[in-house]
């Protein structure tokens, strides 16, 4: 897979230095962060059509952070360069063979005057040593207290990340805490959380190929890794870009500030002694964090209980993925049950499974048709969706494809198999802020339904004498209580407030509390065992209301705010 390199690198230093002042130019903020208005006004200096400019920006900002730090800067200007030398901007030049090294800076008319005048301001001022930071540190103090986040201007969010960050501490963290979602359904969100770089995890049974396909991908092999027709891979093992080849044990990497794997401590030492980050420099880790798993147990195999709760952490790590890959080979199509059970802790994120029919080449094509047969109807009975999953077929390793066994058809059709699914892999960069927003809003519908949920149990409890009694009877009828909170939510706002505003809220309300959105009934049972109900809080709907504001206006105008400034 072809991935841009350092945009630093490969250009001359003589010319970091020119983009570096120009960088600082035309950064009006000085933030280390150049926005679309900036852009707008720098970039037409070029004199390209604006069509041309369209396409600049979208290639730099390929993460759709909605500003340039300096590294994506430099690729603009590359491409600026190119444009007027006759290239149509793509994405493609970037891997094609120019020598950027050589590539002289663009063509920026007025850029001399600007720069003169910068440097006459700029005399009797401290002299700015180094590369511009690329990230203002303001956005970490937000998760420090609910008061200083709020002195935080608005003019500060430059990027929709930033603005959920905010979003997130203001109106959503205080509903959460409220009402115990972090013990019920999901930790707190930190910094980290918000800033990790794509997660693509890897689940199958052993001997499949997992460590053989993220090899394939890095063609080299990673630190720890170890491949084997046996059961290998013991541990969950997070691959991600390091300064050096090393494995960090998973106790090291769970209390890790600037790590976002700190909501794994809840599953004990048993689990963080089988999980470990193995770093190395690699382009491609730059750009996604590979999970591999250990390979899901079958026959009596799966009668040896583990450790620690295995559907829990598959559970965990799907809610912060990109990307679920579910591999299976021609000779382990059968879904045990551990399987099964591991599978069902995917609910919720089916649009991120991906099916991968892997070694496919060890089959010849009649077998490999009623292989392929056997694995929908597996998967039919499991997945529980009327639509058909999308099965990738290929062999995943650096073997060349056996074509004895595949013939011309098969191995024509492997290639295109495996490019489409290298291509759904390269898209996830691109894709990574679309899913942070979509995470949020479905994170921020199922904290409101839990606070109804917690207000309902409270409202249910006696006031005074029968409260054992009472507790056990809402535990027992959970399942009651849940179609309660679906019916009955609108009727305690109503009660509460009686204003237009409220009536509208009481619209929304009943078009946002769908059956699906509910949390699993015995799961919650099992938590809602350790807490007294009557120490829960009533319903507090002006909290409500800061939340769907947020999803009705505030992520909406983020999202306005920072797309293509050439749109």
């Amino acid at each position: 897979m072809e991935i841009d390199s350092d945009p630093i690198n490969r250009c001359s230093k003589e010319h970091q230095k020119v983009y570096q002042d120009w960088f600082f130019l035309a950064d009006s903020d000085g933030d280390g962060r150049l926005t679309g208005a900036d852009a707008i006004r720098f970039f037409s200096m070029s004199n390209l059509p604006r069509d041309d400019l369209k396409l600049v920006w979208a290639i730099a900002d390929s993460k759709r952070q909605g500003f340039l730090g300096f590294k994506e800067f430099i690729t603009a200007m590359q491409l600026i360069s190119l444009t007027q030398a006759g290239y149509t901007p793509t994405s493609d030049i970037l891997n094609a063979l120019v020598d950027f090294e050589n590539l002289q800076p663009p063509a920026m008319e007025g850029l001399d005057v600007l720069l003169a005048k910068k440097k006459r301001k700029s005399k009797n001022s401290p002299e700015q040593n180094g590369m511009p930071h690329l990230q203002s540190s303001s956005s970490a103090s937000w998760f420090s207290s609910s008061k200083s986040a709020k002195e935080v201007s608005s003019s500060s969010v430059t990027s929709i990340v930033d603005g959920l960050k905010k979003l997130y501490v203001k109106k959503l963290k205080p509903l959460e805490v409220t009402y115990k979602f972090n013990d019920f359904v999901s930790p707190l969100l930190t910094n980290s959380d918000f800033d990790a770089k794509p997660m693509v995890m890897l689940l199958g049974q052993y001997s499949t190929g997992k460590t053989t396909f993220i090899k394939h991908l890095l063609n080299t092999s990673y630190p720890g890794a170890h491949i084997g027709p046996e059961p290998t891979t013991d541990r969950f093992v997070v691959v991600m870009n390091g300064p050096d080849e090393r494995s960090v044990p998973g106790n090291t990497i769970a209390v890790q500030a600037d790590m976002p794997f700190s909501g794994l401590t809840t599953f004990g030492t048993a689990f963080l002694s089988k999980f470990e980050c193995s770093q190395m420099r690699h382009p491609l880790l730059e750009h996604i964090t590979f999970v591999d798993t250990p390979g899901v147990l079958s026959g009596e195999k799966q009668r040896t209980q583990r450790s620690y709760d295995f559907t829990g952490v598959t559970s965990w790590f799907a809610a912060k993925c990109d990307l679920i890959l579910l591999l299976f080979d021609p000779h382990k199509l059968d879904i045990s049950d551990e399987f099964n059970r591991v599978i069902g802790s995917l609910r919720g994120h089916d649009d991120k499974i991906r099916v991968v029919l892997n070694k496919a080449d060890q089959v010849d094509t009649q077998q490999l048709m009623r292989v392929y047969g056997a694995l929908m109807w597996s998967l039919g009975k499991v997945l529980n969706t009327p639509e058909v999953n999308r099965v990738y077929i290929g062999s995943f390793n650096d073997k060349p494809i056996n074509e004895a066994a595949a013939g011309p058809i098969g191995r024509s059709l492997f290639e295109k198999e495996q490019n489409d699914l290298l291509t759904d892999l390269k898209d996830i960069p691109k894709k990574a802020c679309d899913r942070r927003i979509n995470e949020f809003v479905k994170r921020a519908r199922a904290v409101k339904i839990h606070a109804y949920i917690i207000s309902q149990l409270k409202k249910e409890m006696p006031a005074m004498i029968g409260k054992a009694k009472a507790q056990q009877r809402l535990t027992d009828n959970l399942s009651d209580v849940f179609a309660k909170v679906h019916i009955l939510a609108r009727v305690s706002v109503r009660v509460c407030v009686l204003s237009l505003v409220s009536f509208i809220f009481q619209v929304q309300i009943e078009h946002h509390l769908p059956p699906g959105d509910f949390p699993n009934a015995e799961q919650f049972k099992e938590v809602l065992s350790s807490y007294s109900m009557d120490k829960f809080e009533k319903l507090k709907p002006k909290m409500i209301q800061s939340v769907d504001d947020m999803l009705a206006y505030d992520i909406p105008n983020l999202l306005k705010n920072f797309r293509n400034p050439y749109e």
